[in-house]
């Protein structure tokens, strides 16, 4: 940990002030996204195609914004008052679900606001790495750092979601996520710091600044973007899937999100200390066989002991891809942090965007039980596509 320390072997507030903004940041988000399928269905009355319908709108949107803003901000400006810009967003969007019930509303206004306040976060691990790059600090172990605080921050942020949502309504839980957006601000204007970056070539072709024209930057990204969908189809249709079809308490999602995220961390940590040894390409190979190992759980076992138990599996897989996936990016895009970073949560918007059209289809016509056997299809197909992907 050696990253973290000046040398004289004090604290380094910079890092300290990046894992703060990133478990505040992750706090609320996983405040509103794990209970967001609940409040559409229960609060606005959508049916399941439309909740996935809002999903899917949702990440067109955020798709366009965020890639703008991303080689915008590669090429010119300060990226951490972009990052400030944002948040306030974030906080409009916090607000309006708080007070609104309206799905038309939420749909477009709703949408707008999230897909700009949903660029924060990739921005922050961009200017995270820039900064790393600069001070010549440990990249990986830094970055897996970072993302184990929004893991941290998911341990705590669905359980908290689901009592809040439950027990005191959505609309204290709403304003409570904009609180913490507003404590991020204040964070982020006073202890993140300003890089200056390299400016790119002004005849530099678009194709070539977002890496499309590489053919490994194309599979990574197809890769990354089922195993996203995967991912997010199971988030959606979880919490509907215990309450309906396997009759368990509405607070077990929570739980299992929770336990997840709890157990992402160490998972997130090992990945980033061994990755020198094993390699990118392994790692995530090993991530995805476990996803598989999850998904295909999920259809032959549906106990609360065993639904927890499988968590494990579920960790490794989101534990390593959330970390390891954005560098590997990274890496395959050299001098482009703000472009690759952003390429990498485009596939999880992309990937929401197939989770929201297949998980709505298959769960009004079909029932839940079906989604969990699409979501083992699309895994194999991702291991597949993985293994083809160069190692870095």
């Amino acid at each position: 940990m050696r990253w973290f320390l000046t040398k004289g072997r004090r604290l380094n507030r910079v890092y300290v002030a990046f894992m703060l903004v990133s478990f505040m940041m992750g706090i609320a988000g996983a405040l509103q996204a794990p209970t967001l399928s609940l409040f559409l269905s229960r609060e606005v009355g959508a049916r399941p195609v439309w909740v996935g319908l809002f999903y899917t709108v949702n990440a067109i949107a955020g798709i366009g914004v965020s890639l703008w803003l991303a080689r915008r901000s590669d090429r010119q400006g300060d990226r951490r008052k972009l990052i400030m810009f944002c948040c306030l967003m974030a906080i409009g969007n916090a607000l309006l679900f708080a007070f609104n019930r309206h799905y038309l509303t939420l749909i477009t206004c709703g949408v707008l606001l999230a897909s700009i306040a949903n660029t924060a976060m990739p921005q922050v691990f961009a200017l995270a790495r820039e900064y790393a790059d600069r001070s010549a600090r440990e990249v990986v172990m830094f970055s897996s750092v970072m993302r184990a605080q929004l893991s941290l921050a998911w341990v705590i942020g669905p359980p908290l979601a689901f009592t809040l949502a439950l027990n005191y309504g959505f609309t204290t839980m709403f304003l409570i996520a904009a609180g913490i957006f507003a404590v991020s601000l204040a964070l982020i204007a006073f202890s993140l710091p300003s890089v200056e970056r390299l400016e790119q070539p002004a005849d530099m072709a678009i194709t070539e600044v977002s890496g499309w024209k590489d053919k490994n930057v194309r599979l990574l990204f197809i890769a990354s973007t089922l195993m996203w969908t995967c991912n997010t189809m199971y988030i959606i249709d979880m919490p509907l899937w215990i309450s309906s079809e396997l009759g368990l308490p509405d607070t077990l999602a929570g739980l299992l999100m929770g336990t997840a995220a709890g157990l992402e961390i160490p998972a997130m940590l090992l990945a980033g200390y061994y990755v020198k040894r094993f390699g990118k390409r392994r790692m995530m190979v090993t991530a995805v066989m476990s996803g598989v190992l999850f998904y295909l759980g999920l259809n032959l076992f549906h106990t609360r002991e065993a639904l927890l138990l499988l968590q494990l599996f579920n960790a490794v897989f989101i534990g390593i891809i959330a970390g390891i996936g954005m560098l590997w990016f990274q890496d395959l895009m050299p001098g482009r942090a703000g472009s690759a970073t952003t390429l990498f949560t485009n596939s999880i918007s992309t990937g929401v965007i197939l989770a929201g059209v297949i998980q709505g289809g298959l769960a009004e016509s079909f029932g839940h039980h079906t989604v969990y056997w699409a979501i083992a299809a699309l895994s194999v197909v991702t291991l597949g596509m993985t293994m083809r992907v160069k190692d870095v």
